[in-house]
């Protein structure tokens, strides 16, 4: 079981190409590497494979604060053996990550999910979604107070950082709904566990499904 990410530029035909710049900054998201990293397939497009929650967790996370960007979240299997080049590989998971990502050009927060358990991907899609209606939401105030904590600084670290008191620091940390992202990127990662361990919805530990 693995997730393939699919990405494509909105308003590609009237903005300059993002993908160098995405494909940069998404080069050093994450601590374990993806199976198969981001590449461009065609156009405006990137792809990736991934194998572990964690990875897809972060990389999430890094496409949705970029913005811009139709996401397509696949789950399901690849042919093996998998290529080096992911753009080469095939599967149900890339065939979920085609439609969803084409499905997230009609849909609120631009991101979809598809394949697998039809009731673990619609919980994953639902956590996405109120994971991305925070990230909306934030102001770059709140982004300031996420990085810095991001980073392993104190509330008081921060505020000197910030030139604000402590108080500031969880005021500005409550509007950015801090709290509420990292419950829904734990959610998110327990369901994407299951689903890469080939577990049944809700029943963590229980033999592989067959």
């Amino acid at each position: 079981m693995v997730v393939v990410l699919t990405a494509d530029q909105q308003d590609s035909r009237t903005r300059p190409d993002g993908v160098p710049t995405l494909l940069s900054s998404l080069a050093g998201a994450t601590t374990l590497p993806p199976l198969r990293p981001f590449q461009r397939t065609v156009g405006d497009e990137v792809q990736a494979v991934v194998d572990h929650p964690d990875t897809v967790v972060e990389l999430v996370g890094a496409l949705l604060r970029a913005g811009g960007w139709y996401l397509g979240i696949g789950l399901g299997e690849t042919d093996q053996p998998l290529p080096e080049d992911a753009r080469a590989g095939r599967g149900t998971a890339y065939l979920a990550a085609r439609e969803a990502v084409t499905r997230a050009k009609s849909t609120p927060h631009r991101v979809r999910v598809v394949g697998g358990d039809a009731y673990r991907a619609e919980h994953l899609e639902t956590v996405v979604w109120l994971w991305a209606g925070i990230l909306e939401r934030r102001t770059e105030r709140g982004w300031q107070v996420y990085d810095a904590f991001a980073e392993g600084l104190s509330h008081d670290q921060t505020g000197h950082r910030l030139g604000i008191t402590q108080s500031a620091v969880s005021q500005r940390a409550q509007a950015a709904g801090l709290v509420d992202e990292q419950r829904a990127r734990a959610l998110l990662r327990d369901l994407l566990a299951e689903h890469l361990a080939g577990t049944h919805p809700g029943r963590r530990g229980t033999e592989p499904d067959r």
